[in-house]
């Protein structure tokens, strides 16, 4: 087994040579091994997408769990966010078989504890590879049993509870699902909203043979983009391959800013929870902190990850985070993120106004970003000190290191972050006007790059 599939968040690798039936046996098993040293209920709730792989996957993971004495809940079918509403709702721990974005030739489990608490490598994933690599004895006790439960219908029900979408105006929503598992939630969403729907590669195919389901890069949502003008629609979603990341697209074709999202939703949830507290990551838009104080809520800054973003949700009861990657992240559902929920608060937004998607959002547009944008670099903290050098040496410019290195200047700011698993530099850059950006954007990259 190689260590390196045991990622940060989740295990993810290749099929055949890294994930196969026997290695998620093993896995099943150490989970369950974990489970009952956390005193964790003695039920696992399993979920799959629509990878080709996922079922067989999924049978020898659930195999490896009753081994252990401990029963199973089969929900067949499901996105990320379905697996954390059957972990939420029934307070059960939970494995989803996802490689999310990830090629087809990819697939991974995600864990988590009961009540959809997540599991990382600092908070029980090292032990559940110590275990894999160990092996797990097989006890005395009686096999566990497996049964299937089916929780679409609960689940689309929990969201349409935490958002009201019964006096909207009448929308055109063009969905790309990516042939992902959008393809099997949204049409049971969808069918309660007043919307007319033009449905994108819903048909659930873990090749993906129209496009990545990765929409976070823009080449991606081009299909989208077009069909948006092309039906003269409202909004678009598009959905990643688990569905737990959504990036909109507004009537003009553009893509839309997720800190502009993160601030839609954040005045909502301010709205319905007045002066609660709100987390952002920092590499999302300065303007997120200003309208959550704006709207008289408490902004805290967090380190990009989502069991960063989740233990300070804990920590400060936070109602809502959001990530720039797209994820959004809601204390009524405990505190797990869901692209569908965040996808439904814009909707509701959109359909409560009598105005275009591009206005709604633009008092949440206020600066000038980058985007994130990768370089190749044989000494990641070499070229992070180089920058830090220069920069902290300038008048006027404040260095913090939260999450690598932020420099915050009186209009701009940037962040250089080094990636856990590649030899690469992350850098984000935000300024008031589109020629400042420019300016500390190239002057950054020239000098990692030199």
């Amino acid at each position: 087994m190689s260590a390196a599939i045991f990622k940060a968040y989740d295990i993810r690798g290749l099929v055949g040579d890294e994930i196969t039936p026997e290695f998620t046996f093993a896995t099943g098993a150490a989970f369950a091994r974990f489970l009952k040293a956390e005193r964790e209920p003695g039920t696992v709730v399993i979920g799959e997408d629509m990878r080709p792989s996922s079922p067989e996957l999924a049978d020898a993971f659930s195999a490896g769990v009753t081994s252990q004495g401990l029963d199973v809940f089969r929900i067949g079918l499901a996105s990320t966010d379905m697996l954390y509403f059957a972990a939420g709702k029934l307070n059960l721990p939970g494995a989803m078989f996802t490689a999310s974005h990830n090629p087809a030739a990819y697939n991974g489990i995600k864990m988590c504890l009961s009540g959809a608490r997540p599991i990382g490598k600092e908070s029980g994933l090292l032990t559940i590879e110590k275990f894999v690599n160990e092996g797990s004895p097989i006890p005395l006790s009686q096999v566990g049993v497996e049964r299937r439960k089916e929780m679409l219908d609960d689940y689309v029900t929990h969201l349409l509870n935490l958002v009201s979408l019964t006096s909207i105006r009448p929308l055109k929503i063009v969905i790309d699902a990516g042939n992902g598992m959008a393809g099997h939630t949204a049409p049971a969403v969808f069918a309660r909203l007043n919307a007319e729907v033009i449905e994108m590669y819903y048909e659930l195919d873990g090749t993906f043979p129209n496009h990545e389901a990765n929409p976070i890069d823009p080449e991606n949502l081009r299909d989208l983009q077009a069909a948006v003008k092309k039906h003269k629609a409202d909004i678009g979603l598009a959905f990643d391959g688990d569905a737990d990341r959504c990036f909109l697209v507004d009537e003009k074709g553009e893509l839309v800013n997720p800190s502009a999202l993160t601030g839609l939703i954040a005045t909502r949830e301010l709205a319905k929870y007045p002066g609660s507290t709100i987390i952002y990551n920092l590499i999302s838009s300065k303007s997120v902190r200003e309208v959550v104080e704006e709207n008289g809520g408490t902004s805290v800054r967090s380190r990009v990850g989502h069991s960063y973003i989740k233990k300070l949700m804990a920590e400060t009861g936070a109602v809502f985070g959001g990530e720039h990657s797209g994820h959004f992240y809601f204390r009524d559902f405990w505190r797990a993120d869901s692209g569908m929920l965040a996808a439904l608060h814009a909707i509701a937004a959109l359909g409560e106004s009598d105005v275009r998607l591009s206005q709604l959002l633009a008092p949440f547009n206020r600066y000038i970003s980058s985007g994130e944008i990768n370089s190749t670099v044989s000494d990641a903290a070499a070229s992070t000190k180089k920058i830090e050098e220069h920069y902290g040496a300038l008048a006027g410019v404040e260095l913090d290191h939260l999450d690598g290195l932020t420099v915050n200047g009186e209009s701009w700011w940037f962040n250089l972050r080094a990636s856990n698993t590649e030899p690469l530099l992350r850098l984000n850059v935000e300024a008031t006007t589109a020629r400042e950006m420019e300016s500390i954007r190239d002057s950054v990259l020239n000098t990692i790059r030199a």
